[in-house]
């Protein structure tokens, strides 16, 4: 059971969130882009003109924990699920070209060895805000298997496309699998700097989606997401997906941080290393969160 306080003050950020996301829509209709009430923003991003995405994710305030170059002129730099985007464009505002990965589709998320399509839509139903806009009607509308196109538009493709369109953005969009990210896909032989947020446990495979990132990064990679144990603890990863079919976060693996160093080793990165932490809190349900920053460099 929580605390008055915190009970508290997970009412207040959902009060927060949806005030956010009432006042973002009510800007965005005034500026004639339509109603974007069934759009899913994973980050907060200021689009300018009083234009706020109410984002579950809001990196503004503490982006420099992440200890990325202040000035990116001339680099380049892959953003590996890249979601809404607001790492991609925070790159290019830092001066670097930019492309951003993600996936083409929900049917291209990895799934749990016999777990159905059917059952990951009903993880992402179980993962939306709390305090969505949507009626009951239309998540029932949304989430069901033959809405498959406009969940595609809602989660990965809407709001990055009009996020992009609004900051006049010249960042390259590249769906793919991460297993399936090469030079010639992504367009160059190298990056000078890769960065992968809260992904990794999001793959079945992580050691063979962060092999697929190493191989086209020729600099510095970036790596953030929850470390388990200690730092003294031996390398291992910490399996996370329970064992009841179907009932997870998409969410099965947590490398820690010995694995992480010995791995990224292992595939060329000579100077490896815990940069810090960031923390915040989950819109709209307020959990608490902290993630690592590890630096890779070749």
């Amino acid at each position: 059971m929580g605390s008055s306080a915190e009970d508290f003050s997970h009412q207040t950020l959902r009060e927060e969130h949806l005030a956010m996301s009432r006042a973002f829509l009510e800007r965005a209709a005034d500026l004639g882009y339509g109603d974007l009430g069934d759009h899913f923003w994973y980050h907060t991003i200021d689009l300018g003109d009083g234009l706020i995405t109410p984002g579950t994710y809001d990196y503004r305030h503490n982006v420099a924990d992440f200890h990325f170059p202040e000035s990116m002129n001339g680099m380049h730099v892959v953003d590996v699920g890249s979601a809404t985007g607001f790492f991609a464009f925070e790159f290019e505002r830092r001066g670097a070209e930019v492309v951003s990965v993600d996936l083409p589709s929900i049917t291209s998320m990895d799934r749990f060895p016999g777990e159905t399509l059917e059952q990951t839509i009903r993880k992402l139903e179980k993962m939306m805000p709390e305090h969505s806009l949507y009626t009951p009607t239309q998540r029932d509308d949304l989430f069901r298997t033959s809405a498959l196109e406009k969940i595609h538009r809602t989660h990965l493709h809407g709001p990055f496309d009009f996020c992009h369109q609004r900051l006049r953005s010249h960042v390259k969009r590249c769906y793919s699998p991460i297993y399936e990210l090469s030079r010639e896909k992504l367009g160059r032989d190298d990056f000078e700097l890769a960065f992968i947020g809260d992904v990794l446990l999001h793959t079945i495979n992580p050691l063979q989606a962060l092999a697929a990132v190493a191989s086209v990064c020729g600099g510095t990679l970036i790596v953030a997401q929850v470390l388990p144990g200690i730092p003294e603890s031996p390398p291992m990863m910490q399996y996370v997906g329970g064992e009841k079919p179907g009932d997870d976060e998409v969410s099965w693996w947590w490398p820690n941080q010995a694995c992480f160093e010995q791995i990224l080793r292992k595939l060329g990165f000579k100077d490896v290393g815990l940069a810090g932490y960031h923390t915040g809190q989950v819109r709209p349900g307020g959990n608490s969160f902290k993630r690592a920053v590890i630096h890779a460099r070749r």
